[in-house]
């Protein structure tokens, strides 16, 4: 096993959207990148886009499954010797009232979207304490903060993942790791375009102080600040990279009028 002298990342859900966004990021920032997905079509596809090279491991892995999870690692480690940084990005949603969610619909996103940060944080640990410390970026949501119809589950799971971001924080603070959250708001991701209508789209406008959804990149713009060494002072934070949602009240649309 050889230690890369470039710092090291793992990003989950790293085939599409968001997660993608942050490996071509992190690898213009000189980073070598993990990506791990549990979609092997569209994981093949991004190893296509990323045009795979030395400084880039793709794994076809599932978060919820600690066996995999840990041959996962192992995969890291082999390759590139450390990891200094982890993006827990993976997540899964449905859009249904808390009647009509099933038990094994709940499991589902809770498996994914908060255990599988967990499971994917506490292997990870080690290797980064070996090398010094690192950092721990949590993906979270907007629908931890507010809630709304047709999310229960899905927004329960991002309001846990955003405390287990502290309790990383307080936790691993003397090991040399930071643990950090970012909820993003709107984002113009497939997903987003595919499932929000011009009303939805409308709704969201009128409670935007930046009066857009947001891009892919300046999600991944945040994560790579927090996980470097300008952010090193910086835990257990959650950042709302949202265009002003979370902080705004009512009455945008009679104010532009």
């Amino acid at each position: 096993m050889t230690v890369t002298d470039n710092k090291v990342v793992l990003i989950t859900g790293a085939a599409r959207g968001i997660g993608l966004a942050t490996a071509k990021v992190f690898l213009d920032d000189g980073w070598d990148v993990c990506i791990l997905d549990n979609n092997a079509t569209t994981l093949a596809a991004a190893e296509t886009e990323l045009n795979l090279s030395n400084n880039v491991l793709a794994i076809h892995s599932d978060v919820s499954d600690p066996k995999q999870v840990t041959e996962s690692v192992e995969k890291i480690v082999d390759r590139f010797g450390r990891l200094d940084a982890l993006v827990n990005n993976a997540g899964i949603a449905n859009f249904k009232t808390i009647g009509e969610t099933s038990f094994e619909e709940w499991r589902e996103i809770m498996a994914t979207n908060l255990d599988g940060p967990f499971l994917v944080s506490q292997a990870c640990v080690p290797v980064m304490v070996k090398t010094g410390g690192g950092s721990i970026v949590n993906i979270t949501s907007i629908s931890g903060l507010r809630a709304s119809t047709l999310r229960v589950a899905y927004g329960t799971s991002k309001a846990g993942l955003m405390h287990l971001t502290k309790q990383q924080a307080v936790e691993l603070g003397e090991q040399g790791i930071r643990a950090n959250a970012i909820a993003p708001g709107p984002v113009d991701t497939e997903m987003a375009k595919k499932v929000h209508d011009s009303a939805i789209r409308q709704a969201y406008h009128d409670t935007l102080p930046a009066n857009r959804y947001g891009l892919e990149e300046e999600i991944a713009n945040t994560i790579l600040f927090l996980s470097g060494d300008k952010a090193s002072f910086i835990t257990g934070q959650l950042i709302s990279v949202d265009g002003g949602f979370e902080a705004t009240g009512i009455g945008l649309p009679d104010l532009r009028k």
